[in-house]
């Protein structure tokens, strides 16, 4: 059994993922239609994985001078106030402040991150796969309610698109607060306080740290660059929004609903078994691309999508917490996602930009060199030894 405490922490991740892939549904979109310029349609997406980039060090260190809960309630404080400039920026019609929301809701998202290692830390010996996958499985409620909550909300706000969206979205931060507040959320470890941390060039001789983090990062772009031009592309080839907001949910059920078993799956073949399929799957969704743009090539693809990135996600976490002491878990958790987030912001950045200028078959053609040098590193480092 994994606890109340996991449990707990799975239902609060798969209310924040909610309001993410809310925000993935129709955030490009209000760029399109708010921005100065086609441009900067993704320039809110791209400042959403800044925020989120931006805060990872800063909230992992932080985490370590107070406590996992206070921190996790200063990361809902954020998102209320995102949602609430959100909800203001679209009935000003503002570009500007609605980026700057995006920021702040990046921030929350970014906080909200630190949730999978809370479950490790919080589960019985022995069970971090299973608990990190418990905690990715809760966005399986969020590709169900998300999608769905932003056309359902759309029903009440007829006069300015999308703002239904947010007022579901700030509904479903002050509903959070109260949750990780009544969470039994174990104390900070004492070695991890008044230890001794390694330097980050001792830390990073570990081949399979570098692993973890490449492979991490590259999915985790990959999936962001694709997943956010897909909007876009979809609407360029005359897609109206219910088939879009359908195929990013069933994008997001092949992102979390592995997770109830992939744990297993990395207990059984082992981690980097698993990452590799991961890498393999981003590869089969950037080749399918190429063959059609109806509505089943989106589909399948982006499922693909998915399924890969929950596998190279999870397994590359997984691997991480093999790396580190509990004196190094700040340094190395707020490394990993400040370079894995860095890599979302990067590519969310490049996902207009690419779709515009480049076009859909070779947006995705250009992920293909850098999965395979995520599987590159995976094996090489199955070769050396790993050092904590």
């Amino acid at each position: 059994m994994l606890g109340v405490t996991v449990w707990g922490l799975a239902l609060g991740q798969a209310l924040l993922i909610t309001g993410n892939i809310l925000l993935v549904s129709v955030t490009a979109l209000i760029g399109l239609n708010i921005s100065p310029t086609p441009d900067l349609a993704t320039l809110p997406v791209a400042l959403q994985f800044l925020g989120l980039m931006g805060v990872t060090l800063p909230a992992a260190l932080l985490v370590k001078k107070l406590n996992r809960k206070k921190v996790f309630l200063l990361g809902n404080l954020i998102g209320i106030i995102g949602a609430g400039l959100a909800c203001y920026a679209l009935f000003q019609n503002n570009f500007w402040l609605f980026s700057l929301s995006t920021f702040l809701l990046g921030m929350a998202i970014g906080i909200g991150q630190q949730y999978r290692f809370a479950a490790v830390e919080n589960c019985p010996k022995g069970k971090a796969p299973q608990a990190i996958s418990l905690i990715m499985g809760g966005g399986v409620l969020a590709a169900v309610l998300g999608p769905n909550l932003a056309v359902w909300a759309e029903r009440f706000n007829y006069d300015i698109n999308y703002l239904g969206a947010f007022i579901a979205l700030l509904g479903l931060y002050i509903f959070t607060m109260p949750l990780i507040a009544s969470l039994p959320l174990q104390d900070n470890d004492i070695e991890e306080q008044t230890g001794t941390a390694r330097s980050y060039a001792t830390l990073l001789k570990q081949p399979a740290l570098i692993a973890a983090i490449v492979s991490g990062s590259i999915g985790y772009g990959v999936m962001v660059l694709i997943m956010t031009a897909t909007p876009l592309a979809m609407h360029h080839h005359g897609f109206h929004f219910g088939h879009t907001a359908s195929v990013i949910q069933w994008h997001v059920l092949g992102m979390f609903a592995p997770s109830f078993f992939t744990g297993r799956l990395i207990a059984k073949f082992g981690t980097n078994i698993i990452i590799q399929v991961g890498c393999l799957l981003l590869i089969a969704c950037a080749l399918l691309n190429q063959f059609g743009v109806d509505y089943w090539h989106f589909w399948t693809a982006l499922l693909l999508l998915g399924i890969g990135w929950n596998f190279t996600f999870i397994a590359a976490t997984n691997l991480l917490t093999t790396t580190y002491q509990p004196a190094d878990k700040a340094k190395i958790q707020g490394l990993n996602d400040f370079l894995v987030f860095g890599s979302a912001a990067v590519a969310s950045v490049l996902a207009g930009y690419w779709q515009s200028v480049l076009g859909w078959e070779m947006l995705n053609i250009l992920m293909l060199p850098a999965i395979f040098i995520a599987m590159a590193t995976v094996f090489m480092s199955t070769r050396k030894p790993v050092s904590v």
